[in-house]
């Protein structure tokens, strides 16, 4: 596929997630879908990711495109099964954030998003999985776009993407929390919400930036240069 059409599905897909997040708030002004907007939210969703995957399934993407995501988004979603015990530390979001900025932002975002699908089938699938498969998903993207900027980002850069994004999928992921779980509504709860998961947040976040110091030149040389061999056309 060429970069033109990869990028036209990526930005479909932003604009289906965008459009069911304004659809919910919308019809959340309705008294019995803001009584379960977190019911509505999942369904919008979930509903947003399958069009996308649809989209990008009927797309032309080459059988070497398809192989390096499905391998990376399986070692991606293997990974963060050992490290489960040791609360906040996802190795998940260092290998999604170095298969985005290698191989493009679309790519990024499918390995971000299967890896938490198929991890899920050990961590346990819920109502959360949609909203992981957003953010990884995201943080792939986005590694993708710095990739197309920075394509020679030093180890500041990218330790400081990881930190970053450490924090905010734990915000992000609080969204989730409070939007399904608190009922009612306080900006108390949102406060503990967001105060219970910062310690958390902050071991992702240090988790990555340790990952890549120990790991992130060494695992991008060695996608580049498969890359490379592979003749992958960098999206």
């Amino acid at each position: 596929m060429s970069a033109r059409a990869g990028n036209k599905v990526l930005i479909m897909s932003v604009i289906l997630v965008g459009a069911a997040v304004v659809a919910g708030l919308i019809m959340g002004k309705l008294q019995f879908i803001h009584e379960n907007w977190g019911i509505f939210a999942v369904l919008l969703l979930s509903t947003a990711l399958i069009v996308f995957f649809a989209s990008f399934e009927g797309s032309k993407v080459s059988s070497r495109e398809l192989g390096v995501i499905a391998v990376l988004a399986a070692l991606a979603a293997v990974i963060r099964v050992p490290f489960a015990p040791i609360a906040g530390v996802q190795p998940t979001t260092f290998l999604v954030m170095v298969s985005g900025y290698v191989f493009g932002a679309r790519s990024g975002f499918m390995v971000g998003a299967i890896a938490a699908l198929a991890s899920n089938f050990f961590m346990g699938q819920g109502p959360w999985t949609p909203f992981q498969m957003l953010f990884w998903g995201l943080i792939g993207a986005s590694a993708g776009l710095l990739g197309v900027v920075r394509p020679d980002a030093g180890r500041a850069v990218m330790v400081s993407f990881g930190i970053i994004w450490g924090y905010l999928f734990g915000w992000l992921m609080n969204l989730f929390l409070v939007v399904v779980f608190i009922k009612p509504f306080t900006w108390k709860a949102v406060f503990l919400a967001y105060a219970a998961s910062f310690p958390m947040d902050t071991f992702h976040a240090l988790g990555n930036a340790c990952f890549y110091l120990l790991l992130g030149p060494q695992v991008i040389k060695l996608l580049k240069r498969f890359r490379e061999k592979m003749t992958y056309v960098e999206i």
